[in-house]
């Protein structure tokens, strides 16, 4: 296993809760972090831009308060996401907005600048950056980022469509830095099976849209208990680049979900809809295929340690399996 030294000893589970555009806030990487897991969230779901000040203010301060009533405590970093984008104008001030609050894990989309990673370097901070594929993740590896986020087949919002069984083991043969996999992710069971692949860090974002803390419609919580692998969506209309989206979440934006019309990536716009009157993440729902195992929205430590008591369940079995 290779994890930087900010994550040894702090994980009750090795997982990274992803940054969820519009649903991630605060209160969700506060409880994600004090359940031992990293909480995540995008710098732009602080707005207006003064409000990442605040927000970092308060994460740091309400974890610190909980680690010192419970020292016996795994309290977790948190993790703060860079959208690196000519569209996103808010970067380089919201990355000197991490600088001066030492975040001690960047998480950076679409480009690795190395501009980023020599800011969070500075300080000590690690930059895991998100690909879906190898020519991606070498890329980032030149840059000097320090894990790579492999978003496979099956992940939410903007995934790719590689197996893990291929990803993992391709980019393993080379990249010695810490390797995250995302990619349907909802149980202790695939926690396991992304550990079993030689990834330090299972990545998982949907399912904790599905909980008490998660900033999102009550109707978004509900259908991702009602819905599976099948209803899910793979299209670029919405953003520019291809992601997985809630089918029933695009009919409902009165679109065909069997029919969509490919999208110009060179006009991407993360919170348009495209050529239609919904809007990606607020009235089109990303959702990985792993919802079939969603039937409740519980508080984040609960589902954490309900995972944790799936993972040793499928630890137990797959020794069982290898020695029978």
């Amino acid at each position: 296993m290779s994890l930087p030294a900010s994550l040894a000893n702090r994980l009750e589970l090795p997982v990274v809760g992803s940054p969820l555009f519009i649903v991630s806030g605060p209160e969700l990487v506060i409880a994600q972090c004090k359940a031992g897991i990293v909480g995540s969230f995008p710098a732009l779901n602080a707005r207006p831009v003064a409000k990442l000040d605040e927000w970092l203010t308060r994460i740091e301060n309400e974890l610190g308060e909980y680690q010192a009533q419970h020292p016996e405590k795994k309290v977790a970093p948190y993790a703060v996401n860079q959208i690196c984008h000519a569209s996103n104008d808010r970067l380089m001030h919201d990355m000197e907005t991490c600088v001066k609050h030492k975040v001690p894990i960047i998480i950076t989309s679409l480009r690795p600048p190395s501009e980023i990673v020599e800011a969070a370097h500075s300080y000590g901070g690690v930059v895991f950056h998100d690909v879906i594929n190898v020519k991606h993740a070498r890329k980032a590896a030149e840059q000097g980022v320090d894990g790579l986020i492999l978003v496979c087949a099956g992940a939410g919002g903007h995934a790719g469509t590689l197996s893990p069984f291929a990803l993992v083991r391709e980019v393993k043969q080379w990249f010695k830095g810490t390797i995250l996999l995302s990619g349907a992710i909802s149980d202790g069971w695939s926690i396991a099976s992304a550990l079993a692949l030689g990834a330090d860090l299972a990545y998982v974002g949907t399912r904790f849209i599905a909980t008490e803390e998660a900033n999102a419609d009550l109707r978004y919580k509900q259908a991702l208990t009602e819905y599976a692998a099948h209803d899910i969506v793979y299209s670029n209309l919405f953003t520019g680049v291809h992601g997985n989206y809630l089918g029933p979440s695009i009919a409902a934006a009165g679109l065909d979900p069997a029919n969509l019309p490919v999208a110009d990536k060179s006009k991407m716009n993360f919170g348009s809809g495209g050529n239609t009157k919904a809007k990606a993440w607020r009235d089109i729902w990303g959702s990985g295929q792993g919802i079939g195992q969603i039937t409740d929205a519980p508080p984040v430590a609960e589902l954490v340690a309900r995972m944790k008591a799936e993972l040793a369940q499928a630890r137990d079995s797959f020794t069982t399996r290898l020695s029978a």
